[in-house]
This record gives C-alpha cells, structure tokens and sequence, in this order.
C-alpha cells in the first residue's frame, strides 16, 4: 500500500511530510536520501514525519536528505502548516522537535509564527559570529552578496577545522536599507546552498542585532521574505574574556509563510 506525503515550501525550503503516528515507520539513511533525491526521487532539502508525543501536541522528527538530523525553522513552520491540516491542531500549538519543545501560532494572514529557544553563548571569530540556533551557525556580513560563491565559500567554512567534528551552516549577510539583511547560506547536511533556512536567519537576525539592528529584522532570502523577532537580555554587547558575547536573546520568533505544494503516494 502506498505511503501518503505532503511537499511544502517554506519560502523554497523545501520538504517531504508523511504523518507517521499510525504506522511509526523507522526511515533508513539511503530511503531519506533516495525520498529526497531531485532526479530519483521526490526531491527535497528534508524528510518531516509527524508523530505522536506525550505533552505536546505532537513530534516533528527533521531529517535532512543526507539522513542526519537537526533542528530545521522552515521545516517546523511546514510541520505546524501540516498538523493544522491533519486536524491535530488548531491556530495554536505545542509541539517536540529536535531542540526541544516549541510553540507557534498561524496567523490571519496565514504566515506562521514560530517560537524559537533562548541563544546564549554567541561567540565573536575575528569578522564573524558563530551561535547556536538550533543548529549551528556562522554569520559573516559581505558586500557584494549576490556576486559570491556561497557554495565555495560556505563549503570551505562548514568542513574548517575549528568546528569539527559536527561541522557548522554558513551565512553570509548584506545590509539593506532600513532595518533589513539579506542572508544566502550554506547548509550542513544538504551540502549545499539552499533557498532559505529557518535557523540561519534567525542567526543572522540576532548577529544583526549585535550590529545595532533592532527587533524586528526583516529578512530577505532568495526564497522570499522572513521576520525575525527578540529581545536581548543584559543589553551589554561587548565580549568576555573568553570570547563570547554576554547577551542571551530570549522570546525569539521566526515570521513566515509555509505552504503545501502537492501531494501524493509513494511505494517504500
């Protein structure tokens, strides 16, 4: 019998859904990668299965389409997008994911907004910052955005030597006019550039910050348009004597849309 899926896009995040609480299939690392592949199979930068959780409304398991797992912001928001239509929620959730426990709101204009968890621990790499969101992240600000090689130079960053043996996702930020930053990352897992993350922006939103940006940032990814809202608790920007930045950032939200593209079967 053929297992139902959903794909979303989460401003061109893409992922494959399936609600898993009945069947509670275990996905292997080569049936990830092969349901991802964009020419033998669905195609997508992650695999999502909704499943059942005590204390929560219910359990977002995020694989990315190398098999490993994380946290993902975009893949959350498709995740609650999913659930709504499931019937297992309403306008309001709280739901497991990697990190922790999450909640989110859909919004009259249908966006989805996400909380994420408190960031402390920021530290400052000569003309870098490097947090963790939920994943890891190293945040440069560029000119010339659009003229890098993400893929060169994210690639080179992610397999550095000072973040083995996990790695780390790369973001490179412009500034905009107004209270704007345009960000293009290179992802961890899906080893390449991807049209938005969830987790990166809300990175380059809170190293914004510690660039003098105020709540909220609006994002432009090549995906489409993100918000990130925070606040930072001390106000003290400057660096400790072991290199980190003393802010925590506390009710942080990612602000975005996440909609579903098609749906259909699939024979495992």
């Amino acid at each position: 019998m053929p297992t139902r899926f959903v794909k979303y896009q989460a401003t061109g995040n893409d992922f494959v859904l399936i609600d898993n609480r009945a069947t509670k299939k275990a996905f292997s690392g080569d049936e990830i990668k092969k349901l991802c592949d964009r020419r033998f199979g669905i195609g997508a930068d992650g695999l999502i299965l909704i499943e059942s959780a005590k204390g929560a409304d219910f359990n977002m398991v995020y694989y990315n389409s190398d098999g490993t797992q994380s946290l993902c912001g975009n893949g959350c928001r498709a995740a609650v997008g999913y659930a709504a239509s499931l019937g297992i929620i309403g306008k309001s959730t709280s739901f497991q994911a990697f990190d922790g426990l999450h909640q989110a709101t859909i919004l009259d204009d249908q966006r989805i907004r996400l909380k994420m968890n408190d960031v402390g621990g920021i530290r400052k790499l000569n003309d870098a910052y490097f947090m963790d969101t939920g994943s890891p992240h190293y945040v440069r600000f560029v000119k010339g955005l659009q003229e890098l090689n993400v893929v060169e130079a994210g690639r080179k960053i992610r397999n550095s030597d000072i973040f083995k043996p996990g790695g780390t996702n790369a973001n490179f930020v412009e500034r905009l006019p107004g209270n704007a930053i345009a960000v293009r990352t290179y992802e961890r897992g899906v080893e390449d550039e991807t049209l938005s993350c969830g987790t990166g922006v809300t990175a380059a939103a809170l190293a914004a910050s510690l660039e003098g940006y105020t709540s909220p940032v609006s994002v432009r990814v090549k995906g489409g348009q993100l918000d990130v809202a925070f606040k930072a608790a001390p106000p003290d920007r400057g660096l400790a004597a072991d290199g980190n930045i003393p802010a925590t950032f506390v009710d942080i939200f990612l602000i975005g849309p996440a909609k579903m593209v098609f749906e259909g079967g699939l024979e495992l």
